[in-house]
């Protein structure tokens, strides 16, 4: 059985002269106290009949509360730490990181203790530059960076 596929959309835009890159920070009790290291592109699963592109427009949709209108541009496949692929993709836009709407999700929380609750997919979103998403990037989703910075210059 391959591994997982996952898509997701690296949203970026310019002011004063240099790249930024929205990222978010998941939400649930694993990535609560987590910052460094602890930020990524809004992704998700690839589901049976859908494209890569459809399924990273679907999740920025759900994690972040805003529809992109645009056809988003193939970046970069990588390979995660756990074995995962996030296939992402590259769309200039904007959008306010305060207003960001997240679904929920449903897990039982304490681990074993029968008890199921609802936390946020994304706590948080914020935007950065370069420097700034490098410090604060999962570090196996790096190489998306590159990849745009590789476009933006191209």
């Amino acid at each position: 059985m391959p591994p997982p596929l996952s898509a997701g959309i690296l949203l970026y835009r310019e002011r004063g002269g240099e790249a930024e890159v929205l990222l978010i920070r998941p939400g649930g009790p694993y990535w609560r106290n987590k910052d460094v290291g602890a930020w990524m592109i809004p992704k998700g699963a690839v589901e049976a009949g859908e494209t890569s592109a459809e399924a990273a427009l679907r999740e920025f949709e759900e994690e972040t509360g805003t529809r992109l209108a645009e056809v988003p541009v193939p970046l970069i496949k990588i390979r995660q730490a756990g074995g995962k692929y996030v296939e992402a993709f590259a769309l200039e836009g904007d959008l306010d990181p305060a207003a960001i709407s997240s679904i929920d999700f449903e897990m039982e929380w304490p681990a074993r203790s029968g008890r199921l609750q609802r936390f946020p997919e994304v706590e948080e979103a914020r935007w950065m530059t370069l420097p700034e998403a490098r410090a604060m990037m999962l570090p196996s989703q790096l190489p998306l960076l590159d990849a745009l910075e590789e476009k933006l210059r191209g």
